[in-house]
């Protein structure tokens, strides 16, 4: 799949565009493992948590039921509504400027949405949010399919739409690229001095996709979010021309992987300060 903008924190409408369909992206994303899930409510000292760009709720809600309270922040209008439509609290905000009104949780979260935070703020006030001995977990998935689908997808992205970011770039990047991007939040984490040694988690699992499932969750990629209907058509033809020559399907080997970090303990006389 298409990389990221070099700094994706700038690229604002590319980052609130994800709810133009958020029925489709709450119906198509797959979620995270559950593993992950337990791993972090279990390694946070209580179940507040905080869920920045939280999307329409997908982690969320699988936080929720692993017994925790959530409260998600938000960005996108469109997707908070069908995040409460779902149940969940959501205050619209970019994380840098939510007001935590005084308010501390026992972990933050972000999944897949990390990238779309100001370095030089999220950590920051990350630490400023959780309470003592808090975890910090961001996460997200390596969407990369097959080969084949994804040099279809890579061509055809170049060939509607050659001004985009996104194009023109490899078809499929290899894992270390993904974890390059962890290992630099791990470092901006490790940086603010409010945390333990951040730890990197990954988790292997799989998931078949017919044509039809595949090309539904395609367009809440945000390489295709901002296209127009045609460019969007003439893309998933492509894509769904080379799924066919699969057999009409695939099993998708997906890692996700996990940046995470403990607050340390405030000094004493530090309780306002990250």
């Amino acid at each position: 799949m298409p990389t990221l903008p070099r700094e994706p924190h700038h690229a604002r409408r590319t980052a609130e565009s994800f709810g133009t369909d958020a029925r489709r992206y709450d119906e198509a994303r797959p979620p995270y493992p559950d593993a992950l899930v337990t791993r972090v409510a279990d390694g946070s000292p209580g179940p507040d948590v905080l869920d920045v760009g939280c999307g329409t709720g997908i982690a969320a809600r699988q936080f929720r039921a692993a017994g925790c309270t959530v409260l998600g922040v938000e960005p996108d209008a469109r997707m908070a509504d069908l995040a409460r439509a779902h149940g969940v609290p959501v205050e619209v905000a970019t994380f840098e400027a939510w007001d935590p009104a005084g308010r501390t949780f026992d972990a933050v979260t972000a999944a897949q949405s990390w990238h779309w935070v100001n370095p030089a703020v999220g950590a920051e006030k990350a630490a400023l949010v959780l309470r003592p001995g808090g975890r910090l977990a961001v996460f997200g998935h390596v969407f990369e399919p097959p080969a084949e689908v994804a040099e279809a997808f890579a061509a055809a992205l170049r060939r509607v739409a050659p001004n985009s970011p996104f194009s023109g770039q490899p078809a499929r990047r290899p894992l270390d690229a993904y974890r390059a991007g962890y290992a630099k939040t791990a470092e901006q984490i490790r940086a603010t001095g409010h945390f333990h040694e951040p730890e990197q988690w990954r988790f292997d699992w799989e998931r078949p996709y017919t044509r039809d499932q595949w090309l539904d969750l395609l367009p809440t990629t945000g390489g295709l979010t901002r296209l127009g209907p045609d460019q969007l058509t003439e893309i998933l033809s492509a894509v769904g021309d080379a799924i066919d020559a699969l057999g009409g399907r695939f099993t998708m080997h997906y890692v996700t992987l996990a940046t995470t970090a403990v607050r340390v303990a405030r000094q004493r006389g530090s309780e306002d300060r990250p």
